[in-house]
């Protein structure tokens, strides 16, 4: 990796395209400080901080965000609109017939499906805005002597909006100029950026006490020992041999060769943890709108919330959170394995190109053959995936509470570090491989 980071700046063309990257990212950390007016920036510090016992879906949000979403600046929103509009748009293809012809017409139709994409994101932004708004109304302070504040909640909207926009709009400089996804690049500086704030933060406690400096040892070892244990596991996959008859078309003969198809380990990514961890924070949400004044909030923390009220029932909610989650990580796991990968597609193109299985019959069986194959290996990736969720959190909240860095980088931002960090050096490969072949051409 380091060779090619060498040999990437030793090429003029590449340098640039590094640089520009770097400078679209600079924009994007210089707007997560620029604070929104009309708010108080310390009542959003306690509502989304570290200082929670769990690991949320607020700090998930406000970790990609960078720590924007911590203060409420400018780009508090991110680019999380524009992944949720992105992510609308991939399950609308496959329900909505006119989607699905757009996205089988090539680049036209990609670059309709993506225009209508941009739309969406920004009409979420305005929910998400308005959301915000709407549930800390009583936190806003008018600014232009307007009765309960108003005109400065609509400002404060079209900012959070504006914001939005911005920073889909250098995401997608990014990916034109520079190297790498402009998005996945965005959100892979927002989880680094608060990991190494949270790691400053500990500077003044150390001093303080220095015997906390072995916490710090050991929440670093075992951050790279799940660092170095994700990407061992994100490079593996089944590889199904694939042979194609020979087959004489005019004077030439095709085929006769071997190949394979790919299964990864963990096809589905980070997105069966992002969507089990909203479905688990749902709960949470009512409550914050009806108020938390309540019995069945009490009951709630106590046995299905990991150990936010300590009780002798503390055990409980750590129990039965964490158990859902399994469940819900592996039910999401292949609910989007099943969008992904199509055995009944696969089969049929095989049959139609020559291209069959050893010891198994072209066309259903093929088929058949295919889905338990990635049954299996969806049951591993989504075990792979509850065991990233679960037990660092607990490692993290054992080791790292005393320090405040617990909820400093979550399981599913070194998910989405190791995922993007190990695309942009496979960029890097091919933008130099590419340079390679040109000069081998002239």
């Amino acid at each position: 990796m380091w060779q090619t980071i060498k040999n990437a700046f030793s090429d003029k063309s590449i340098r640039n395209k590094i640089f520009a990257t770097f400078g679209l990212l600079l924009a994007f950390r210089i707007g997560c400080w620029i604070p929104l007016p009309g708010i108080s920036a310390d009542f959003y510090a306690g509502q989304f901080g570290g200082t929670a016992e769990s690991n949320t879906i607020f700090q998930l949000l406000s970790m990609m965000s960078g720590g924007s979403m911590q203060y409420l600046t400018l780009f508090a929103l991110g680019i999380l609109p524009f992944i949720n509009s992105f992510i609308i748009m991939q399950l609308l293809t496959l329900i909505i017939p006119p989607l699905e012809r757009l996205s089988k017409q090539g680049d036209e139709g990609r670059e309709k499906i993506t225009i209508i994409t941009r739309y969406v994101a920004i009409a979420l932004a305005v929910v998400q805005a308005i959301g915000i708004v709407v549930a800390y109304k009583d936190y806003i302070e008018p600014m232009f002597g307007e009765k309960n504040g108003w005109l400065t909640a609509i400002m404060i909207i079209a900012l959070l909006v504006s914001g939005s926009t911005v920073v889909m709009w250098l995401g997608e400089r990014i990916t034109e100029l520079g190297i790498g996804n402009g998005t996945s690049l965005i959100i892979f500086s927002g989880i680094l950026s608060s990991f190494g704030l949270a790691l400053v933060n500990t500077i003044p406690q150390i001093q303080a006490d220095p015997t906390k400096l072995w916490n710090l040892f050991g929440y670093l070892l075992v951050v790279l020992f799940l660092f170095a244990f994700i990407v061992f596991v994100d490079g593996g996959e089944r590889r199904i041999k694939v042979n194609y008859a020979k087959q004489v078309k005019g004077n030439k003969m095709y085929g006769g060769q071997s190949t394979f198809i790919p299964i990864k380990v963990n096809s589905s990514g980070v997105m069966p943890i992002i969507f089990a961890s909203s479905f688990m924070t749902i709960p949470m949400m009512i409550f914050q709108f009806t108020g938390q004044d309540n019995q069945a909030f009490v009951n709630y923390m106590t046995f299905c919330y990991p150990g936010s009220i300590n009780s002798q029932w503390q055990w409980v909610g750590w129990v039965f959170y964490y158990l859902v989650m399994l469940v819900l990580i592996i039910f999401f796991a292949y609910f989007y394995a099943q969008i992904q990968f199509n055995p009944q597609d696969v089969a049929r193109n095989l049959q139609q190109y020559g291209g069959s299985i050893q010891g198994i019959r072209s066309g259903k069986p093929t088929s058949d053959y295919l889905q338990k194959i990635n049954n299996r290996i969806v049951l591993f990736g989504a075990l792979f995936l509850g065991f990233i969720a679960i037990v660092p959190a607990v490692l993290f909240q054992l080791i790292g509470a005393g320090l405040g860095v617990n909820n400093a980088i979550s399981s599913t931002g070194m998910l989405i570090a190791v995922s993007v960090a190990l695309e942009f050096n496979k960029q890097l490969e091919g933008q130099l491989m590419m340079k390679h072949y040109k000069g081998f051409l002239k």
